[in-house]
């Protein structure tokens, strides 16, 4: 009886031989996209667990926060805490200065920068590095080393214990970094980019207005968010100008809830909660605009 070799096998219909499969290695991207998403996950947690602290010792009586040893979670969940603070007509009262000051600072430091960083940026004047060197200067000065003077100065404007006081404060300590964000950009876009509305009829402000305006958002919105979150924080000087318990921003008004006869310790941190809210619905609204191209598609 005759063998019949492979070739003939495999055309008679005979299965293949067995191969083993080949070993499949990692894909190194794939590893590196892993451990960058567990990174950042990390780093996150960092930054999320403060809040979350704040969050659960708002939830907890004062005399569960001051327990020792102290637990994670609350031992007695409270949940009306939120309402008894937004009932607080001190607390309203502080969070309406809160909200005007720092919303006053940062129109007024948009309003002053965009016009400031324009033609710092597109004019050649003398005096101009001067100017640029002088706006530079003023961010070296710390708050704190100006409160005796400020408090002089507007003693005899008899601006003591009033909003106007706060908002030209902060907005002269953050006008110069708006300045010189803002200056970068205008800097960095193309000169063609104007000359070409110009040929189309538009004038300087109709350039500034419907052209510069809209490229620069990004450096814009960064401007705005950094003024009103420096405006809103704000302690120092606050603490040095206002007076009336009404009219203290939230800042220092929420020290009324720790004083020597009594520990409020779970409506401090539910107001600490409710003071994050504003910046994080800034945050939220504009934080697209900070991504993107400056310039993409501007000149043809």
């Amino acid at each position: 009886m005759s063998t019949t070799t492979a070739p003939a096998a495999r055309a008679a219909g005979a299965p293949p031989p067995q191969t083993d499969p080949p070993v499949r290695t990692r894909d190194p991207k794939r590893r590196r996209k892993i451990l960058m998403s567990v990174g950042g996950a990390l780093v996150a947690l960092v930054f999320v667990a403060p809040y979350l602290v704040m969050v659960l010792d708002s939830l907890r009586t004062s005399s569960d926060v001051k327990s020792t040893p102290p637990s994670f979670l609350p031992k007695v969940w409270q949940w009306d805490t939120y309402a008894q603070v937004l009932g607080d007509d001190r607390f309203l009262s502080w969070l309406k200065t809160s909200l005007i000051v720092a919303t006053g600072s940062t129109v007024i430091v948009i309003l002053v920068a965009i016009p400031a960083a324009y033609m710092t940026s597109r004019h050649r004047f003398p005096g101009r590095g001067a100017f640029l060197l002088l706006v530079l200067v003023t961010q070296m000065f710390a708050p704190t080393s100006l409160v005796v003077g400020l408090y002089r100065q507007f003693f005899e404007l008899n601006l003591i214990n009033t909003y106007a006081a706060l908002i030209i404060t902060n907005a002269a300590f953050n006008l110069a970094f708006a300045i010189w964000i803002l200056h970068g950009f205008f800097a960095s876009i193309p000169l063609e980019v104007e000359e070409a509305a110009a040929l189309d009829g538009a004038s300087r402000w109709q350039v500034l207005r419907r052209v510069m305006l809209p490229l620069t958002l990004p450096g814009l919105v960064t401007a705005t968010i950094f003024t009103f979150i420096a405006a809103w924080n704000e302690y120092v000087v606050a603490l040095t100008l206002m007076i009336d318990d009404d009219k203290k921003p939230l800042t220092v008004g929420m020290r009324a809830y720790i004083t020597g006869y009594e520990q409020h310790w779970d409506q401090l941190f539910a107001a600490s909660v409710i003071a994050v809210v504003p910046v994080v619905i800034l945050f939220a609204v504009i934080e697209k605009h900070l991504v993107g191209g400056l310039t993409a598609g501007s000149v043809k």
